[in-house]
């Protein structure tokens, strides 16, 4: 796949180290999620990458040129802050302006609009926005250029679960007409939905990049049971498939070590007289794998 961006041992010190010795590549098409907790240095790498913020050392690549010029930038929507509208002007109003700036066509306008489900409150002010509003129209502001990336730092930061549930179907929707979308979040539940890689920060310090997927090298677990559960507890030991097989609130818990499917599983017990009565194959969550890699 091809690279939007590269980023190669990117470093940002103040009194503190804000971003350390960090390398990831963001392939064009996909939904990279910048997780971490507050402070681990995702707004400062974004402030690099967006030329805001001088690095203390190391390069980035947009589009294989090397560092962030004026024509990179022409293919980059960003909100880095609280959106910032003239309160008293109408969605439409402020969207012109951004327009000129930008200089794109005003008939851009309703076509963004449209994309965060505000086309039907073009006129009103943005002063009587509610603050998922004010966040969809600083996504139609972002978008109003076509770009080929859009970044977003903490955009569901404060929402109501409403609000939080449209940002989601927003950028999904954006996502699949094939635009490259970078969010940082350190919310674990917003990354897991949104997003098909993530870049995992603590401190400054990258502990992981890749496909949220391959996030952990676990192959999940099954959640059984039997009517003599002591008796299923010994035979899943013995069968050597397991790293470990516990009770766990009424259920045993056996975390897989050699992949095997649910109906395999089944079969196999079958033939040695133990029917279950629950099976059910899982994997472990973002959350459960963040919290592996942040112990490690």
């Amino acid at each position: 796949m091809e690279n939007v961006l590269s980023v190669k041992n990117l470093t940002k010190k103040f009194k503190h180290m804000a971003v350390d010795n960090i390398s990831f590549d963001v392939e064009k098409g996909n939904v990279y999620g910048l997780l971490g907790p507050n402070g681990s240095g995702k707004s400062t790498t974004f402030g690099m990458l967006l030329t805001t913020i001088n690095p203390t050392s190391g390069d980035w690549y947009w589009f294989g040129e090397k560092g962030t010029s004026t024509d990179t930038l022409k293919k980059i929507g960003a909100i880095i802050e609280q959106p910032n509208f003239y309160p008293y002007l109408s969605a439409e109003k402020n969207l012109q302006i951004v327009a000129e700036i930008k200089g794109v066509p005003f008939t851009k306008i309703d076509e963004v609009l449209e994309i965060v489900g505000l086309l039907g409150r073009k006129k009103d002010p943005f002063k009587t926005y509610s603050l998922g509003m004010k966040q969809r129209l600083a996504i139609a502001s972002a978008m109003l250029n076509s770009p080929q990336v859009l970044i977003l730092d903490e955009p569901t930061n404060g929402l109501d679960p409403e609000g939080i549930i449209q940002i989601r179907e927003i950028i999904s929707n954006i996502a699949k007409t094939g635009t490259t979308i970078i969010i940082a979040s350190h919310l674990l539940d917003e990354i897991e939905k949104i997003c098909s890689h993530v870049i995992v920060l603590k401190n400054g310090t990258s502990l992981y990049s890749g496909s949220v997927e391959g996030m952990s090298n676990s192959k999940g677990f099954f959640e059984l049971n039997a009517e003599n559960p002591e008796n299923l507890m010994k035979i899943l030991t013995d069968l050597n498939l397991f790293s470990s097989v516990k009770m766990k609130e009424n259920l045993i818990v056996a975390q897989i070590s050699d992949d095997i499917s649910a109906k395999d599983l089944n079969q196999i017990l079958v033939k040695k007289d133990i029917f279950l009565s629950h099976l059910v194959k899982k994997k472990e969550s973002l959350e459960t794998q963040f919290l592996e890699l942040v112990k490690k």
